[in-house]
C-alpha cells in the first residue's frame, strides 16, 4: 500500500494516534491505514455475532458491546484498548445501536 492510498480514514480513528498536546499523529499514514482497515473489518465481522448474542443470550445491546470489547482487549496483542473501543463504537454504529457510555476492561 502506498502513502497515496485511496482509503479514507475517519478523523475519529486518526485521533487514536495523536498524543495529548500534539496536533499530528505519532504514526505514519501507512501504519494508521493498516490499523484502520483491520479495525473496520473487525467491526463489520462482529455485526452478525453481536446480533446472535443479542437474541441468543437475551442480553442488552450495551452488554453485547461490553462483551465484544472484553473479547478484543484480551492479552493477545491484536488490538490495544483504544482500537478495541473504536471497533466497538463502530460496531454500535453499524448495528444502529446507541453508543456505549463507557467500556471498561476486565480486571
Amino acid at each position: 500500500m502506498s502513502d497515496d492510498s485511496q482509503v479514507e480514514i475517519p478523523q475519529s480513528f486518526i485521533a487514536l494516534f495523536i498524543e495529548p498536546g500534539r496536533s499530528k499523529p505519532a504514526a505514519t499514514r501507512f501504519f494508521i491505514a493498516e490499523r484502520y482497515e483491520l479495525c473496520e473489518d473487525m467491526a463489520n465481522l462482529l455485526t452478525q455475532t453481536a446480533q446472535e448474542m443479542l437474541h441468543g443470550l437475551g442480553i442488552t445491546e450495551g452488554d453485547v458491546l461490553q462483551r465484544c470489547f472484553q473479547g478484543l482487549v484480551v492479552d493477545n496483542g491484536v488490538f490495544n484498548a483504544l482500537e478495541a473501543e473504536w471497533v466497538v463504537r463502530r460496531l454500535a454504529e453499524l448495528s444502529q445501536w446507541p453508543q456505549p457510555a463507557a467500556l471498561v476492561p476486565a480486571p
